[in-house]
């Protein structure tokens, strides 16, 4: 016990949920529709539906996982635990990789909409210091701040929605419906990347997963936790994204950064620009808490079984979190951050996070009897379609993920021959 310190189960449903929606909600409503919109136009509609679908044949196969194994480190528990340390290493690599990426990309975000010009890199990296700060101090601090923050950002949804659809001024009448064709004018390729980088948006589920260790009731509370921040992504995802094709077209979407804003803004509704920018700011924060809280978690497995330097396993005897970890995570993603290009780090993020749920779908296809709650046709499809989105994102996405677990496997290669020589 000394050697591998437990974290305290402090968290019910409702907060599980809450982390849940401040990381899916945060991650790509305000970010991720440009992209898309860029790769298949009018067909985001199309790749929006099939990043659902893949996520939630993905999350069955996570909340499968979790009531079965209710410690920390998600799928890199779950890879190890039933198919080996090596789809286990690749997994946590993976996750560590691809949302180190997405949290610089939300700590962007969050600058892009609140710092003056010249300052968005030194106001991301002191977010990314005090939210670090703020998940020092247990996970019971995360998880009431995440609350605050999906308030605000779901309040600030609802007025944006309204506003454009009740504001819309001449110029915008005439896309007050969604086209009537033009779904695959960039063909199905468009639409399959498009689902490939609007799956990060769906990815933050993972979130509770990898904190099986502090949930109360895990058989039950992480399935069903799952479930419903899920359900209520899709929902919020839908309404974004026919409200911004129908007032701005597929090309509008992709030549802003700031979607929303612009759609509030092109009519009379831009009295609520500001209520939109100051969501934004709260998403990409509630996206940015959950991200820390997730890595730490994911890194403290890896790092009790060595993938990762022993002494990042280390809890803090007061507050309970994997602290060295969290601070060490913080640095790298500050690191990012100052090299960092928003669109490159959502498209190498999914690559990651795709390759992670590639090893869940596998390793719940192995479980069988008590522990088999959802078919294996769901851990069928969500592999198959892992597959195929990762190797339709953006192609410098795909080399540069390539690379990364090459150099993952030679750093474990390495690690092992050492760990030979010296025993």
């Amino acid at each position: 016990m000394a050697k591998n310190p437990a974290l305290a189960r402090r968290l019910g449903t409702a907060d599980a949920v809450i982390i849940g929606l401040g990381s899916m909600i945060g991650a790509g409503v305000f970010a991720a529709f440009t992209p898309a919109a860029a790769a298949a136009g009018s067909g985001l509609l199309l790749g929006l539906a099939i990043a659902a679908g893949v996520a939630f044949c993905n999350a069955t196969s996570s909340a499968q996982l979790a009531a079965a194994y209710p410690r920390s480190g998600g799928t890199y528990l779950y890879g190890r635990e039933r198919l080996g340390p090596w789809p286990g290493y690749l997994a946590g690599w993976g996750f560590v990789v691809g949302k180190t990426a997405s949290a610089a990309a939300m700590a962007m975000t969050f600058a892009a909409y609140t710092a003056p010009a010249g300052w968005e890199r030194p106001v991301a990296i002191a977010a990314v210091v005090a939210l670090a700060a703020v998940n020092y101090h247990g996970i019971t601090r995360t998880a009431g701040l995440a609350r605050i923050l999906v308030g605000i950002v779901l309040a600030a949804l609802a007025v944006a929605v309204a506003a454009t659809w009740s504001g819309s001024g001449p110029e915008a009448a005439p896309r007050a419906a969604l086209p009537d064709a033009g779904l695959l004018e960039h063909g199905w390729y468009g639409v399959l990347q498009s689902a490939g980088l609007l799956f990060f948006a769906f990815a933050g589920y993972a979130r509770i997963a990898t904190m099986g260790e502090e949930v109360r009731s895990p058989r039950r509370t992480i399935p069903r936790a799952i479930g419903i921040s899920l359900a209520i992504t899709v929902a919020v995802y839908a309404a974004v994204g026919v409200t911004l094709l129908a007032v701005l077209g597929p090309e509008g979407v992709a030549a802003t950064t700031a979607p929303l804003a612009a759609a509030v803004e092109s009519g009379s509704g831009s009295w609520a620009a500001p209520v939109v920018r100051a969501g934004a700011a709260a998403a990409a924060l509630g996206a940015l808490l959950a991200l820390i809280a997730g890595l730490g978690r994911t890194s403290l497995a890896m790092a009790r079984e060595r993938d990762l330097p022993p002494w990042l396993a280390a809890v803090h005897p007061r507050y309970q979190v994997p602290h060295r970890a969290e601070a060490a995570l913080a640095v790298l993603i500050c690191a990012v951050i100052a090299v960092a290009d928003l669109r490159g780090a959502i498209a190498f993020s999914s690559f990651g996070v795709l390759v992670y749920y590639l090893v869940a779908n596998i390793a719940a296809f192995t479980q069988s009897g008590a522990d088999r709650r959802y078919p294996r046709a769901f851990q069928v499809l969500g592999a198959l379609a892992c597959v195929v989105l990762v190797v339709t994102l953006p192609p410098p996405a795909v080399v540069l993920g390539v690379l990364v677990f090459a150099a993952g496997i030679l750093v474990r290669m390495l690690r092992l021959r050492f760990s030979r020589n010296t025993s």
